[in-house]
């Protein structure tokens, strides 16, 4: 006979016992079924896991999505966001220690979104707040052997967190940008506007590669580097500075190439680091032969122009591969539904297809202040927003449209062919374990039903308008 209190137990464990193999069910996906990650316009699902799908023979819909794994393009790198000054700022200095492991986890680590990319700005950006390069000198004084140089300013918060990141995603690639060269090498003698002095390309060219040498010693290997960022721009109140296209192809190719080969870096060098609507300033240093042999490939921005600009350069030089580096939301944009619509088709499906190998967003934590930050963009939002008082974490809709590709595309993931009918925008993938991804967006007003159809096997499935999902298989 049991006791009430025994009957109360088991019924507990029996209750408990289900709702586990529900979970199991939900979350353990047989051989013959695909996951689904669900984003929705209203919010209502982010990034959230819905009931697996079981894939069939033939499958059958008005709309079909062909995914053929015999096509291939592109392999990844994978999708991130920037360690900025105020990123690694408000990560370390906002967030107690517990906070703070448990944001870089979801951040970095394989059960949270997985990152796999991330670019560090070399010196100051508009968000750090202090402007400095690592060779600063008194005005009116030079540094031509570099005696000066130190990253130190990386050290406290910057060079930390990289580290931990590396621990939690032994695929993580880092790509490395400047803002300025130090002012005694410029032609404005400051961190602000002018141009790199042909006396100091040799200077420049060194200083960059102390920077990897340096980085690498402090545990942090830089696997990607541009010369200059936004170098059609001149800031006027933060470091910035313009180097035209045949400045940077007699700057790669006579100094900056052949001193990192001299050096021995496998450092791979990227041009440009700049928006979409000028794709013949790449084109024009890509034409230099003496600049082309350094160069591996182009990087591009989102504030101008458009993603396809990525595939005429690319179609030019087929060699050379494309990165997508830099693209912020903000307060200019914040109503939910739109914006996320345009981070999923232009950046997450639409920079890929246009062969991307890499996706990175612009700042990974802000406050809620959107900094700190000293001069340039004062309302841009980081992919998190971090409560300066608290440490509370805001999970930002770059978060959920990151998270559709990074959390499940893998570091030497290879793009394949997917077709995007009828409305259903799509890029996809075949893993190094060999699973599939599609990434898919509904541009349709209304909820579309499609089938997804991979060597005569596949499934259905119903998508809500302005809402995304990624589906995976074996």
């Amino acid at each position: 006979m049991t006791t009430p209190r025994f009957r109360i137990r088991l019924a507990a464990l029996l209750a408990a016992t289900s709702a586990l193999t529900a979970c199991a069910s939900l979350h353990t996906p047989s051989r013959h079924a695909a996951t689904v990650w669900e984003t929705d316009a209203d919010q209502s699902k982010l990034l959230a896991r819905q009931p697996d799908i079981e894939v069939v023979r033939a499958p059958s819909a008005p709309v079909v999505v062909t995914v053929d794994a015999a096509k291939t393009y592109q392999s990844m790198v994978g999708f991130g966001a920037a360690m900025t000054d105020a990123s690694a700022y408000v990560i370390n200095h906002d967030m107690s220690p517990g906070q703070r492991d448990a944001l870089m986890n979801d951040l970095f680590a394989s059960s949270g979104l997985g990152l796999s990319f991330m670019r560090l700005t070399i010196g100051a950006s508009d968000f750090s707040r202090t402007h400095y390069t690592y060779d600063d000198v008194a005005p009116g004084a030079a540094d031509p052997e570099l005696a000066a140089f130190s990253i130190a300013p990386a050290r406290t918060d910057v060079i930390p967190l990289a580290r931990q990141a590396l621990s939690l995603n032994t695929r993580l690639t880092i790509m490395a940008s400047p803002w300025s060269a130090p002012a005694w090498m410029k032609s404005t003698g400051s961190l602000y506007k002018g141009q790199l002095r042909p006396e100091a390309y040799d200077a420049f060219a060194r200083y960059l590669v102390r920077y990897v040498t340096a980085m690498k010693t402090e545990g942090v290997p830089v696997s990607l580097l541009t010369l200059q960022n936004e170098p059609g721009f001149e800031p006027a109140d933060y470091p910035g500075m313009a180097v035209p296209p045949a400045t940077r192809a007699a700057f790669i190719g006579r100094h900056l190439g052949p001193t990192f080969a001299a050096a021995g870096l496998n450092t791979k060098i990227l041009d440009y680091d700049h928006n979409w609507d000028l794709p013949a300033s790449p084109r024009t240093v890509l034409g230099d032969p003496t600049a082309a042999r350094y160069i591996a490939g182009v990087a591009w921005h989102c504030y101008a122009g458009d993603v396809p600009a990525q595939s005429a350069v690319h179609d030019a030089f087929p060699a050379k591969d494309a990165y997508f580096t830099e693209c912020s939301g903000g307060r200019w944009a914040a109503d939910f539904a739109p914006t996320f619509a345009w981070n999923m088709k232009t950046l997450i499906i639409g920079a890929p297809r246009n062969w991307a190998r890499g996706v990175l967003l612009w700042n990974l934590a802000l406050d809620e202040h959107d900094g700190p930050h000293l001069g340039g963009c004062n309302d841009c939002r980081g992919v998190v927003t971090v409560d300066s008082k608290t440490g509370a974490v805001t999970r930002n809709l770059e978060y959920y449209a990151l998270g559709h590709a990074s959390r499940f595309v893998k570091a030497g993931a290879v793009r394949i062919f997917s077709d995007s009918p009828a409305g259903i925008e799509t890029v996809a993938f075949r893993n190094p374990d060999g699973g599939r991804v599609l990434i898919a967006f509904n541009s349709n007003p209304a909820a579309t039903a499609f089938a997804v159809s991979a060597a005569g096997r596949g499934f259905t499935y119903t998508l809500p308008a302005g809402a995304a999902a990624t589906f995976t298989w074996k």
